[in-house]
């Protein structure tokens, strides 16, 4: 990831078949550009940011399925010593993050994954359905009667991040206390980094591990029935988890646990707004929730894109991705891909075989799937009952400035 001056900003490309993502124009909607780059370059080598970008749906599952020649952790990636070096070594925030199953390869990977698997599995996804319903209820009576509402604020953030905070055993109340912290971290996930980033991040960090270890220490004393409890359990034995592995594990699962999420709900229903025809067959037929959000992961996904980088030399149409040098799989542009997807500009709440990757592919595919579907399915579906007149209110809307995280800083609506 490399890093730009702290008073520089990125430079716009010239010409049709460039990746800039931290264009403006880009930002507001990506999907143009990711159609021009996928048409004339698909293995398309970016100088900007020094990596391979894959724009094709088959592209991006070989590279993400194939764990023997690509790997996720960033110590692999040949820039990794020069990105350490222009911050005088690896501060808060790298040490943290580079101990995340997200950044891991096999045997550690497996190892951490597997502590919090039995958490996220599609039977505990959905019997939790009740309580997130509970949420959503209890979110929207606050509003209900005011006929306008930032959905962000209101519904899109506080959901998932108190059905994280549950499980893990954090106090909701501080769920106000992470969105500044976890807002900083998602913007350390983008491609290109400034120094004013890399300190607000590493600042973040420090605040995230100092909230967790007192948690921790409560919970050694007092062992509760969640899931920090049990990762303090898996930690105490010795061989299974580290103190700092367990402090990164909990950072990241509430940290992915609910900007993904809220994501779905609000790029989801901003989809759905902006296509009235497809609200409408869901609001005559509310049994198409769960078609409905899968095609609302794959229309404008939360996560736009990840890397992986090259432990040998690869042949990718007809390009040699090098050993040592990142590939970003741009997950966006691949659930684009018409390939793969019949029309697929086109938001289509009955679409069928809609195998998208928002969610990731191989090892790596995203743990809190089956709850975020739960979330989302509920979320939306509360909503149009609920508020059936809901409305746009003709504000501009704004996204934020992440560009691997893709979310509204807002969505004001009336209903």
């Amino acid at each position: 990831m490399p890093t730009l001056p702290a008073t520089a900003e990125p430079e716009p490309f010239s010409g049709p078949v460039e990746f800039n993502p931290f264009l403006p124009e880009f930002r507001e909607n990506p999907y143009p550009f990711y159609h021009r780059l996928r048409s004339a370059d698909p293995v398309h080598w970016n100088e900007f940011t020094g990596r391979w970008i894959l724009t094709r749906y088959r592209d991006c599952v070989a590279v993400l399925r194939d764990s023997a020649r690509f790997s996720a952790d960033p110590n692999s990636w040949s820039g990794f010593a020069e990105f350490l070096a222009a911050q005088g070594g690896p501060g808060p925030m790298v040490q943290m993050q580079t101990k995340w199953m997200l950044l891991k390869d096999p045997p550690d990977h497996t190892r951490l994954r597997t502590l919090v698997t039995k958490a996220f599995t599609p039977r505990v996804a959905e019997g939790m359905r009740p309580r997130v319903q509970a949420i959503v209820d209890h979110l929207l009576d606050e509003v209900q009667a005011g006929g306008r509402m930032d959905l962000i604020a209101t519904l899109a953030f506080p959901l998932p991040t108190i059905v994280i905070c549950e499980m893990l055993g954090v106090p909701a109340a501080d769920g106000e206390r992470f969105q500044g912290w976890a807002r900083d971290l998602a913007r350390s996930l983008d491609p290109i980094l400034t120094p004013e980033i890399i300190a607000a991040a590493d600042q973040a960090t420090v605040a995230f591990l100092d909230y967790f270890r007192l948690l921790v220490a409560k919970r050694r004393q007092d062992p509760q029935n969640d899931l920090l409890s049990g990762l303090i359990a898996a930690e105490e034995q010795g061989d299974h988890l580290s103190e700092d592995e367990l402090l990164a594990t909990a950072i990241l699962l509430l940290g992915a646990g609910h900007e993904t999420t809220m994501n779905l709900i609000g790029n989801g229903t901003l989809a759905l707004l902006r296509n009235p025809d497809q609200l409408a067959k869901l609001k005559s037929d509310p049994t198409l929730i769960q078609n409905t959000v899968e095609e609302l992961l794959r229309y404008d996904g939360s996560v736009q894109m990840t890397a992986r980088t090259a432990l040998v030399d690869v042949e990718l149409g007809g390009k040699v991705i090098q050993k040592g040098v990142q590939a970003i799989t741009v997950l966006g542009a691949a659930n684009r891909d018409p390939e793969q997807f019949p029309d697929p500009d086109r938001l289509d709440i009955t679409r069928q075989d809609n195998r998208h990757i928002v969610f990731g592919y191989g090892i790596h595919h995203c743990l809190g799937a089956p709850l975020a579907r739960v979330e989302g399915q509920v979320a939306i579906t509360t909503l149009l009952r609920r508020m059936p007149n809901l409305r746009l209110t003709g504000e501009p809307l704004e996204w934020r400035e992440t560009v691997t995280l893709r979310g509204l800083k807002a969505l004001p609506v009336a209903f």
